[in-house]
């Protein structure tokens, strides 16, 4: 399994396409407080109530000079399908090799209904303007998740 980042580490740059199949990195975020989110699959119900919560909390979190990216090993088309189907407003990057979740830690191994299996470990970033860790969150839970956010940022 990756290691795990910890506040101060300095954010893993990346390069991926979002689900128009245009590429999105994380310099060309620098400069903005990002919540950086890794899930596992578009379109599953923990992974859709997870990006609902996100959709409906952006107008605060972006009041508040906050932008949310999504990450998943799904394919553009995919999650382009998943964006059109729950109105979703922010980007979904796809990470079809996991090299994006391995850096970040957010693949390895994980219990999943009692078994150990290897995939994405839900799991977010707050990184600050100048790309370093504020927050680390692993093994996050779908539900209530964005409102532990929102908490933690004072919104």
């Amino acid at each position: 399994m990756s290691q795990r980042l910890q506040p101060g580490d300095v954010a893993p740059d990346f390069e991926l396409l979002d689900a128009d199949g245009d590429p999105v990195s994380l310099a060309s975020l620098r400069g903005k407080r990002v919540i950086l989110y890794f899930y596992p699959a578009a379109m599953t119900p923990g992974c859709t109530k997870e990006a609902v919560d996100f959709r409906d909390a952006l107008p605060d979190l972006q009041a508040a000079g906050v932008t949310v990216v999504g990450i998943s090993p799904d394919p553009p088309a995919k999650l382009a399908k998943f964006r059109d189907r729950d109105d979703l407003t922010f980007p979904l990057l796809s990470d079809p090799d996991t090299a994006t979740l391995q850096a970040y830690g957010a693949y390895g191994e994980k219990k999943l209904y009692g078994k150990v299996v290897v995939g994405v470990i839900r799991s977010t970033f707050i990184i600050d303007p100048e790309g370093k860790i504020e927050k680390a969150y692993y093994n996050v839970k779908a539900t209530g998740h964005v409102n532990r956010l929102r908490k933690d940022l004072g919104l």
